[in-house]
């Protein structure tokens, strides 16, 4: 049996929508999924009572999947099955997104779980490499792409983001806590050119069973809005929601989509 820890926006229902078997939704208060009702909801105070409970119903494996905000932790409300675990949380708090999702998921295995990518249990979610688009990248879009990726790879050392925005060679956004939608509507509201590129992939060394990059159609719509001429995602290494209408709304306003294959 697998259990969804079910975060915010559209992954979680998605995957839902792709399983045979519905999991068993679960949600961290705070965080609750905007189209699913959870059938267990638990505070980070309880982790360990609720990873209990979840032994208890059967559950062998937990899959994470949308965005989480990050809580305070109330001293008084930690229990007794969680209190060995607060060095562990309290580190993850103070981490980056992949240092926190990291201990987060050493907790979960030492507590006899197996951890489940989104992309392991729904394969699909992933596109194959290519560019699926009727227009298609062109040399300086191409080299962008490429300065694109190094910059997400220098990034990846501070551990800030998944994302940044190249232009003419020079980046002109990255991603921050604040996420890419807040990136693009940051470029659409200071325009100061037309043309450049999305760049979104993993993190290096990043591990892939938990934020693994995730766009969907109103990517497409603010980097458009933002001036950009398309998107460039790491083949394999970055979720795509709704493909089809993702590859519409490319073609109508002029976009390309690439699913660049990692060097």
């Amino acid at each position: 049996m697998i259990a969804l820890i079910a975060g915010q926006g559209a992954l979680p229902l998605e995957l839902c929508n792709r399983l045979a078997e519905r999991p068993l939704i679960c949600a961290m208060a705070g965080s609750e999924p905007d189209a699913l009702d959870p059938e267990i909801t638990f505070r980070l105070e309880q982790f360990g009572s609720f990873l209990e409970r979840l032994k208890s119903a059967g559950v062998q494996e937990i899959c994470l999947a949308g965005a989480v905000t990050r809580p305070s932790i109330d001293p008084s409300a930690i229990d007794a099955a969680t209190l060995p675990m607060v060095p562990v949380l309290q580190g993850a708090l103070t981490a980056g997104d992949d240092g926190a999702l990291r201990a987060v998921m050493q907790l979960i295995e030492a507590s006899g779980f197996t951890v489940r990518a989104a992309h392991e249990v729904a394969p699909d979610l992933l596109m194959a490499p290519g560019v699926p688009t009727r227009v298609q990248p062109g040399e300086l879009d191409k080299a962008d792409a490429l300065r694109g990726a190094e910059i997400v790879a220098a990034m990846s050392a501070a551990d800030i983001g998944q994302a940044c925005a190249v232009r003419a060679g020079q980046a002109i956004a990255v991603e921050t806590l604040f996420g890419t939608d807040w990136m693009l509507e940051t470029l659409a509201r200071r325009p100061d050119g037309q043309g450049g590129v999305l760049v979104k992939a993993p993190k290096l060394g990043q591990d892939r069973r938990a934020d693994l990059p995730t766009i969907g159609p109103e990517t497409a719509r603010k980097a458009a809005a933002a001036g950009l001429s398309g998107l460039v995602l790491e083949a394999g290494g970055v979720i795509v929601l709704d493909q089809e209408a993702v590859i519409e709304t490319c073609d109508a306003l002029g976009l390309f989509l690439w699913l660049r294959a990692p060097e």
